[in-house]
This record gives C-alpha cells, structure tokens and sequence, in this order.
C-alpha cells in the first residue's frame, strides 16, 4: 500500500503483503441491496477501520469477508485464500451482537471459543487464565458470566476472540456499549495486537476511534465506499484553516489576506494558501499587524468524513454514538 494515497499497489499483491484484498463486493436482501460494490485492501499488520452510520452496510461487509456470508457478486481474498472459511482458524471474529452463556465461567468461555477455532480445551485454559491476568482480570477467572459487569464480560469475550492467537482479527463495533475507561484498554488493546503482528480491522460509528488509531480508513456510506485509503489522505483532502490575531484591525495588511478570510471572535479565519503562510506573514510584518497568535489546523478524520460521506451520515452516526454514552 502507498501510504501517502492509501493505494494498493499491484506489487503488495504479488509480494503477499495484504492481509484483505476485496473487489466489488455487493449483496442485497430481500431485493435491496445493502452493500453495492465495495472495494477493500488492507495490509498485513495494520489497523484498519471500516467508518459507517448503522445501516450503512459494514456488519453485512465482515460478514462477507469472513465467509459468513456469500458475495451476490465480486471477490475477496483473506490471508491469501478466496474461501475464508479455508482460513478460518487464522482468524479472530467479535461479531456486534456479543453472546456467552451467562452460567459459564469466564475461564470455560474463553477455552470454549478458543476451542471453537481448533484450540485444544487445556491450552484454551491455560492461555486464558494469562490473559485474564494480563488485563487485571484474573480475580474472575471463576466467576460466572452473569456476574461480571458488562465491560468485563465484554473483555472475556474479546479474550477468547484472541486466545487462539489469530493473524487476523476482525471486531464488528467493538467499543459499543464500553465506558471511557473500557474504551481506552480496548485501544490499547488493538495497538498491542498491531505491534505482535497482528492485523485488525474493525468497524465502529465513531471517528475518533478510528482516528486515534488506523492506518487506512474506509467510508461506507449506503453500501458504497466513496473512499478508502489512509487517515491522512483523507483528513488531506479538506484545506489547513488559519487562526489570525492581529492587534490591529484595519491596515494595508489586510489585502494580503485570502478572499475567503471571515471574522470570527477575535480572530481571523481563512484557508491556508497554496503558497504557505511566510508570504503572508512578511505582508503582516511589514504592514505592522500586530500578530499576536497564529495557529495552522488540519482538519480531523469528522470533518473529512463530512465532505465525503455527507452531513446525513454524520448525523447518523452522531445519533448512535451519543446513544452509546448514554
């Protein structure tokens, strides 16, 4: 992948550098279609998050990448095979809607999913008690499901999505539901996983999740992806705003201002122009302005996603999230 433009190119896939490799995925149901051609390449080891309202097609997009669920039309590749369920073993899938038995104990839940993936029952117990501790669960290693909080039982789940040690893990809306703190051990969790190797996708309606921690990005919206690359490129697209505080207000100075210039508060705002900021401020300096602050700010991932996805999409997912805070 170029990480300056996000894009694949044809030489990480010979050389097998993708981890995901998808093209013109669609699916419908019911004669609606909920994916309409998207298009993914992720590489081995990175973060990458698939950004989305509800509805917009990303649970239905996993699934077809794990194989749960069959393509109308297009292709993927995982980890080098077109049947996913080939390499189903190499994989770690937390699907949006968790789900233990509430009687089992913690270190039977995570033996059991380990199992499920290949992983002997004693080695499943065995490896789960040490990540159990590593994230200062140990002390519920014999509790039931249904006497841990919900953070901690969403913690054991994500445990044994991971016991069996995957290549590839794959987590639908992960920080759903999660308090702050919560929250935060999850991305240290994920960023872990990415130093060992491991690569990581997961989907999730909030962007500063995303931009917090992924290399690459793609934008669902209506079952279409109108961008995927990286974080960068697509915070790149949308011009630098300019912070001005001048202590004087009018002068010849002014007239090195750009025509898009606008008062707001104390401050002058306007887009950074293709020349950069030292023309500018030489006409400032020389024009006796007065500076007195002068900040450069790009724009973030939520802004990005604005311009490319629309304000609707947004909105949706703004909705969803400030649900999940409640």
């Amino acid at each position: 992948m170029d990480m300056a433009t996000g894009e694949t190119r044809e030489s990480d896939v010979g050389k097998g550098l993708l981890a995901i490799e998808a093209r013109g995925l669609v699916k419908a149901f019911d004669g609606t279609l909920a994916v309409d051609g998207v298009d993914l390449s992720v590489r081995k080891g990175a973060i990458y998050g698939i950004l989305g309202p509800n509805g917009a097609g990303k649970t239905t997009t996993l699934r077809m990448l794990m194989g749960i669920i069959e393509p109308d039309a297009g292709y993927r590749r995982v980890l080098g095979h077109d049947n996913p369920r080939d390499v189903a073993r190499r994989i770690g899938y937390l699907p949006e809607e968790r789900g233990l038995y509430p009687s089992m104990k913690a270190i039977e839940a995570i033996a059991f999913m380990g199992a499920l993936r290949g992983l002997p029952l004693a080695e499943g117990r065995r490896r789960g008690r040490e990540l159990l501790e590593r994230h200062d669960l140990g002390h519920a290693a014999s509790r039931q499901i249904r006497q841990l909080s919900k953070g901690m039982a969403q913690t054991v789940q994500l445990l044994g999505t991971l016991v069996h040690q995957p290549e590839l893990v794959v987590l639908d809306e992960p920080f759903s539901g999660l308090d702050a703190i919560n929250q935060g051990k999850l991305e240290v969790m994920i960023r872990d996983l990415a130093e060992q190797g491991t690569t990581v996708i997961f989907s999730t309606h909030v962007i500063h999740h995303a931009e917090r921690l992924c290399e690459g990005v793609a934008i669902i919206a209506g079952g279409r992806v109108p961008y995927a690359g990286s974080v960068e490129t697509a915070r790149d697209r949308i011009p630098a705003q300019v912070r001005l505080e001048t202590r004087s207000r009018e002068g010849a100075w002014r007239n090195a201002l750009p025509e898009d210039t606008r008062r707001v508060g104390d401050f002058w705002q306007f887009t950074l122009p293709e020349t950069g900021v030292e023309p500018l401020l030489r006409a400032l300096i020389d024009g006796d302005a007065g500076i007195l602050s002068l900040s450069i700010e790009r724009a973030g991932l939520h802004d990005a996603f604005v311009a490319i996805a629309g304000e609707a999409a947004v909105r949706d997912m703004d909705t969803r999230s400030a649900g999940d805070a409640a």
